[in-house]
């Protein structure tokens, strides 16, 4: 089983996870070498889909992990955790 890295973040923006934000998440996921998911309340989505992202309904001060499964992948999680901590630039 590989070894996992997590970060826990809170949506800051007015508009929470929404379809533009999302499609930001699944550019970087889609670089990954591994998987990476976004988990909501003990529900893991592929962050590469942006469906499954709008699935996990996270308005603004929700609190998600973002997860990576393997150590080459973590400016992947540094990119995602700068950009859920920035509003997603709105």
């Amino acid at each position: 089983m590989p070894e996992s890295f997590s970060k826990e973040v809170t949506i800051v923006n007015e508009l929470g996870l929404h379809a533009r934000s999302a499609a930001k998440i699944a550019g970087i996921s889609q670089k990954a070498k591994a998987e990476v998911r976004i988990v909501r309340d003990g529900t893991a989505v592929d962050a590469k889909s942006i469906i499954d992202m709008l699935t996990l309904a996270c308005g603004k001060g929700s609190r998600i992990r973002i997860e990576i499964d393997s150590a080459s992948d973590m400016n992947i999680l540094k990119k995602i955790v700068s950009l859920v901590e920035s509003g997603f630039g709105e």
